[in-house]
């Protein structure tokens, strides 16, 4: 597991190197805009991958079989026996399309999930606006969930807590967004320092809202802020980000969007590629 941990982690800092620049970009353009350039950019890309991962002449092949199929299911259409063979041999050509499909799906799967985790933190919330209240989270393990401490909080001020919740082993705070900018919220938890990322401010603009511990499946979802190491007394920090109003860019409404317009690109350029799905 701990090998998996670092192979994530050397990934996603990967990934960040590549999308970290484009942040002054995205901020400049409007959100359907953004989105559209990138679904088209994974339309043709996944053209190409599935062009070259899969076998194209036999998927020819399955796809001439099932328009001679439809011809003699039109010519015999008064024929019961031609009508039960045609089915299944559609069926068939179905099934073969399918399995001929694995293969570049495989390829597509883990590079393709990489990529929407950077654009969720584009698109999936936006930032506190000043006075805007929320929520601040820190988890930790068992034994330190008597030993927690906000140092500092440049940016906002705390409304209500802490408050322990000992069945989670979480601490929360209610807080309130200062003025526009970015921050570095301050914990001391047992012996060590941590921190966790706040924005202030509007537009487009990269947020992390959870800062994760050693767990795959968040470090995948949150790839932003380094993860804690696994022997750390802290398990995640997490900031409740507002949802972003949008069908084309807003929470949970963009990745709609996005696959609609993949598909819809790559219909356009699956003609000029000569892909056969």
């Amino acid at each position: 597991m701990s090998v998996l941990i670092s192979i994530t982690a050397f990934v996603n800092s990967l990934m960040n190197a590549i999308f970290r620049p484009l942040s002054g970009a995205m901020a400049a353009m409007p959100g359907w805009l953004s989105n559209l350039i990138f679904s088209g950019i994974v339309g043709v890309l996944a053209l190409l991958i599935f062009k070259y991962t899969s076998n194209q002449n036999a998927i020819g092949k399955v796809r001439n079989n099932i328009k001679a199929q439809m011809l003699a299911m039109k010519l015999f259409k008064d024929s019961m026996a031609v009508t039960l063979k045609v089915q299944g041999q559609l069926f068939k050509g179905a099934f073969l399309l399918l399995f001929h499909a694995l293969r570049p799906m495989l390829v597509m799967i883990i590079p393709f999930s990489l990529v929407l985790a950077q654009l969720a933190l584009w698109y999936q919330a936006r930032p506190l606006a000043p006075g805007e209240q929320t929520v601040l989270t820190i988890e930790v393990g068992p034994a330190a969930i008597n030993d927690v401490k906000l140092l500092s909080l440049d940016g906002a001020k705390v409304i209500a807590g802490p408050v322990t919740a000992i069945d989670k082993n979480e601490v929360n705070w209610k807080i309130a967004a200062g003025e526009t900018g970015y921050y570095e919220i301050l914990f001391r938890v047992a012996d060590q320092t941590v921190t966790k990322k706040m924005i202030v401010g509007d537009g487009l603009v990269r947020l992390n809202p959870v800062r994760p511990g050693a767990d795959i499946e968040k470090m995948l979802m949150y790839p932003d802020e380094k993860p804690f190491p696994a022997d750390s007394p802290v398990k995640s920090i997490s900031l409740d980000y507002p949802d972003r109003k949008s069908f084309t860019s807003g929470t949970d409404w963009w990745i709609a969007y996005f696959f609609v317009m993949s598909l819809i690109v790559a219909l356009i350029f699956k003609p000029m590629l000569k892909v056969k799905i």
